[in-house]
């Protein structure tokens, strides 16, 4: 079991914000999903994101690697090249560590699992701040479509005006 600051039981603590969050790992070792949540947290480094989110990762590659015994092989050789003490590491020296093993099937598949789960989270969608998808909720014209708190307001008479005129 892979375990964050405190053990929340059920798999409401693997989508609840917060630090709480427990891991129940059927294929891979510990230490390996430790190994494994530093992996992700160093190709998509979020500082504030929760590890939550990251194990997320982590128990997406353990479903695969127990649906597959090639997968969990992979896995096992990439972790054992990246070393013991991969995750005790510097930022710098395990981003150094994985551009090494960017061409290999290892990085490949765990690349995909971070992208592919990490950002399709609840978790990582209240982080960041999307919404989800807006067609069940009526749309996005009526969700903030033209919601542009970003830029500064026009004044109306520079907005209408000046377009016809430029297309005159």
């Amino acid at each position: 079991m892979l375990s964050g600051v405190l053990v929340a039981g059920g798999v409401l603590s693997l989508v609840a914000p917060g630090r709480a969050w427990a891991l129940d790992l059927r294929t891979l070792t510990s230490t390996q999903g430790a190994a494994l949540l530093s992996v992700a947290r160093t190709i998509a480094p979020h500082d504030s994101l929760e590890d939550a989110a990251y194990a997320l990762v982590v128990k997406a590659i353990d479903e695969a690697a127990t649906a597959d015994s090639h997968v969990q092989a992979t896995v096992a050789a990439g972790l054992e090249s990246l070393g013991k003490d991969f995750a005790s590491r510097s930022e710098a020296d395990r981003v150094q560590a994985l551009k090494a093993l960017e061409q290999s099937e290892f990085f490949r598949l765990v690349r995909s699992k971070v992208l592919g789960t990490l950002y399709a989270s609840a978790i990582a969608y209240a982080h960041f701040g999307y919404e989800g998808e807006a067609f069940s909720k009526g749309g996005y014209l009526t969700r903030g479509f033209d919601d542009l708190r970003w830029l500064p307001e026009v004044p109306l008479n520079d907005s209408g005006p000046n377009v016809a005129r430029t297309n005159r």
